[in-house]
C-alpha cells in the first residue's frame, strides 16, 4: 500500500499487481473475448495467446469483427501478445519465473488445490487451458501451484471464459 495525502485527508491507494494471462490454445473467439473483457476489469497487465488462441486481430492485421462483438473494446485497453506455440510459451513462463513471477494454473489435476485457498502476489501468471484438454502438460509442469473450481454436478469442468472469470475475481478482487 502506498499513501498518498490530499486534502489533508490519507488516502490508502493500493501498489499496482503486474498480473497477466496466459490462454493456452483457446480455441473459441467468444470465450477469448470475454476472458479479455473480465481482465481489463480486474487490472490484468497483459494476456499472452498461444498457439491457437483467437487474437483482436486476424493474420492481416485487421480488427476482427467477431473478436470485437464480445470483447466491447478492451481488446484496445488490454495489452496483449501472440505467441506462435507451445515452445515460446514455455520459454517465456521460465523468463517470467526468473523475474520473479508466481505461475498458476487453473486445472483440475493431481495436486491441484481449491482456488478459493490460492493467494496472488503482485507478480503472477495465471494460465488458462483449452476447453476441451485443459492446460498442455508442458506448461503444467511449469506451474508453482495448480488450482482447481470445484465441482458440484455432473459435468467434469465449466467453460473457461466461466471458470476464468471465477477464479480472477475470487483472487484478484478481495
Amino acid at each position: 500500500m502506498v499513501e498518498v495525502e490530499s486534502d489533508n485527508v490519507a488516502l490508502m491507494i493500493p501498489k499496482k499487481r503486474d498480473i497477466r494471462l496466459l490462454l493456452d490454445n483457446i480455441r473459441s473467439v467468444h470465450n477469448t473475448g470475454s476472458i479479455f473483457r473480465t481482465a481489463e476489469t480486474l487490472g490484468i497487465s497483459k494476456i499472452y495467446c498461444v498457439g491457437t488462441t483467437p487474437v483482436p486481430v486476424d493474420r492481416f492485421g485487421r480488427k476482427r469483427k467477431d473478436f470485437a462483438k464480445v470483447a466491447l473494446g478492451v481488446e484496445e485497453m488490454v495489452g496483449w501478445e501472440l505467441l506462435d506455440g507451445n515452445g515460446e510459451a514455455v520459454r517465456l513462463i521460465k523468463k517470467l519465473k526468473k523475474d520473479g513471477f508466481t505461475v498458476v494454473a487453473l486445472e483440475q489435476a493431481d495436486g491441484s488445490v481449491d482456488y478459493k485457498k490460492v493467494r496472488v502476489k503482485n507478480k503472477t501468471l495465471v494460465i488458462v487451458g483449452n476447453e476441451v484438454s485443459g492446460v498442455s502438460k508442458g506448461l503444467l509442469k511449469l506451474a508453482d501451484k495448480i488450482a482447481e473450481i470445484p465441482i458440484q454436478g455432473k459435468k467434469e469442468s465449466l467453460n473457461a471464459a466461466v471458470a476464468a472469470g471465477i477464479f480472477l475475481y475470487r483472487v484478484l478482487d478481495g
